[in-house]
């Protein structure tokens, strides 16, 4: 079953989804031991946006909100245990809801292109399914003044409506118009206007 992300899209689905998580789980862990290593004094958390990015891409904005909440957690947890130690713990929740929001943003910014892309890949695919569906007639038609045939690309005469056909995807049903049905009338021996009157006495 198709999956559908907070722009109502379908979201792109993975074809290995659980390693791709894990993949963007383990380089959070990874970012977090060499922002450790490398101290507090380091600005470190734009590489974090890496593993959010990649699980928003390949899975969806819910699990790039996943990440992005692992990555703001992992922050503060290799930015204390550096030693960098806070006045009050307000400014630590203050600092990690600051990158949280900012992880958050790229989650949902990375999501909203991916399935931006997706929608118009399907657009144009069913935009070229149409224009491979349509036929049309183009430039001068030669056309015999008397009988209303058609000369085709072989030099041959067609009926009007054999080589639209065959050009084009109409298709036609014959009638007669009032006034060839009078013509007609008039050439069986039939006066139109008083088969007309008598039409009219019999209703």
């Amino acid at each position: 079953m198709p999956r559908f992300g907070a722009l109502g899209m379908q979201e792109p689905i993975s074809p290995t989804p659980r390693l791709a998580f894990f993949a963007s789980i383990l380089g959070v862990c990874l970012l977090g031991l060499v922002d450790y290593a490398t101290g507090y004094e380091v600005g470190f958390f734009v590489f974090y946006f890496l593993p959010i990015a990649a699980a928003a891409w390949t899975l969806g904005p819910l699990h790039g909100y996943v990440v992005a909440l692992l990555s703001a957690t992992v922050w503060l947890a290799a930015d204390w245990y550096a030693g960098h130690q806070y006045r009050h713990l307000a400014i630590a929740v203050w600092e990690t809801g600051i990158r949280l929001l900012a992880f958050l943003v790229i989650a949902y910014t990375v999501a909203t292109i991916q399935a931006l892309l997706v929608k118009e890949r399907q657009i144009t695919d069913e935009l070229r399914a149409a224009l491979r569906q349509v036929k049309t007639l183009t430039g001068l038609l030669p056309i015999c003044a008397a009988c209303k045939k058609i000369r085709n690309d072989e030099g041959y005469w067609q009926e009007i409506e054999r080589y639209l056909a065959e050009h084009t995807d109409a298709r036609f049903t014959h009638g007669l118009c009032q006034e060839c049905a009078k013509k007609f009338l008039r050439e069986a021996g039939v006066n139109p206007t008083i088969r007309a009157r008598g039409a009219d006495r019999s209703d």
